[in-house]
């Protein structure tokens, strides 16, 4: 047999995706096989062309079926409405296919991790509420895997600042590690009574420093947001994002 052909994938092999979790730090990416995720320095300048340019050092010469992109923006018909406040600009117009060369498909950043928080919980119905804690809040609810993009962040909580003043990051800075677990405890509690979730999953990275877990919800894992990004080619997920 020649070396062509037994390097080649055969035609059952099965779909490889690779999934890009881009956040205001880095921009890290991860195919199922791989034992670790990949990751590259993003930031305030940060743009897709720059993504483009990175991808390939990411991949290590692999070739890949498909990508699916996590974006910290919302979206509508599988693309990003406004550039993400915490990256650099282009990612509204962008041409992901051709850029690329493989089919994309692009979601907010918590709704790609509620996705693969729904099945790591090992939910098949019911209402799921997700929660990111990090730079800012992220927010998506999941009913019977049908995926509702929240941007719960920037309704009011108090004095005129929103949620995301008090439980992101500018928060816990500016109010010390205790009063924001408080503040934490307080916004679970209101839109827990609003939305009225099964479930509440608190995720991102800020997540690890509550000190107590409050009634109704349960820790995510951020390596969720991969399994969040395979299933969204899964029949089961087919409308949760259009394939660009």
């Amino acid at each position: 047999m020649s070396s062509a052909t037994s390097s080649a994938r055969p035609v059952s092999a099965p779909r490889v995706i690779c999934t890009l979790d881009i956040g205001g730090t880095n921009a890290k990416a991860k195919c199922a096989h791989w034992p670790e995720k990949r990751a590259t320095p993003s930031g305030k300048g940060y743009t897709p062309e720059q993504l483009a340019r990175d991808l390939p050092a990411l991949l290590a010469g692999e070739k890949v079926d498909a990508i699916t992109i996590g974006l910290p923006a919302p979206l509508r018909d599988g693309r990003p409405l406004k550039d993400p406040v915490n990256l650099g600009p282009g990612w509204k117009d962008f041409d992901y296919r051709a850029a690329f060369g493989v089919p994309v498909k692009i979601l907010n950043d918590a709704a790609m991790q509620a996705i693969g928080s729904y099945g790591a919980a090992g939910l098949t119905k019911g209402s799921m509420l997700f929660l990111g804690l990090g730079t800012g809040l992220g927010t998506c609810m999941i009913a019977d895997h049908r995926v509702l993009p929240m941007e719960l962040a920037h309704l009011p909580y108090r004095k005129g600042r929103s949620f995301e003043d008090y439980v992101g990051i500018r928060g816990k800075k500016r109010f010390g590690r205790r009063r924001w677990r408080e503040h934490v405890e307080e916004c679970v509690r209101l839109l827990r009574a609003a939305l009225l979730p099964d479930v509440i999953v608190l995720g991102g990275g800020n997540s690890r420093d509550l000190a107590r877990i409050p009634e109704g919800c349960v820790l995510g894992e951020n390596s969720n947001a991969f399994l969040g990004g395979d299933a969204v080619w899964q029949p089961e997920w087919a409308d949760a994002a259009t394939e660009l």
